[in-house]
């Protein structure tokens, strides 16, 4: 059971931060002048990542070793679930996050604003997937 509990813990913590990044977060930043949300973006994405790929990880690997000391497969489903955030970052999200990283980027125009608004839709599919994750892991535990 504390394999479960801190998988979900760490499933909880990735799932609030993402979810306030795109409820909260990159909403404000959208009303900002596009430069200047970019600019914003950059250095916030840089921390965040690490944060939040080690709580996906851990989170993951923690639901997986669950389920393999028997908790029930309700935990492997979840620790995939949530696992998946990684590399949907690494192959669907990367071209946008380095698009949006370059240093030539013209942070003025309508391009830097629609790949702004395309990292949050794919920012949003992130957030969904934990929050699937953390909801079967509060199900499993009831």
């Amino acid at each position: 059971m504390l394999l479960a509990n801190f998988a979900t813990l760490a499933t909880a913590l990735f799932t609030g931060a993402a979810v306030y990044i795109s409820l909260v977060e990159h909403p404000a930043r959208l009303l900002c002048p596009t430069a200047h949300a970019v600019e914003q973006w950059r250095p916030s994405y840089e921390r965040a990542t690490v944060m939040q790929a080690s709580l996906a990880v851990a989170g993951s690997l923690l639901a997986i070793a669950a389920w393999f000391t028997g908790a029930g497969l309700i935990w492997l489903l979840a620790g995939l679930l949530l696992g998946s955030v990684v590399p949907f970052t690494l192959i669907v999200m990367w071209p946008t996050n380095k698009e949006l990283e370059d240093p030539g980027l013209d942070t003025t125009n309508e391009l830097a604003r629609s790949l702004l608004v395309h990292w949050g839709r794919l920012h949003a599919v992130r957030s969904g997937l934990s929050l699937l994750a953390l909801i079967l892991m509060l199900f499993a535990r009831a």
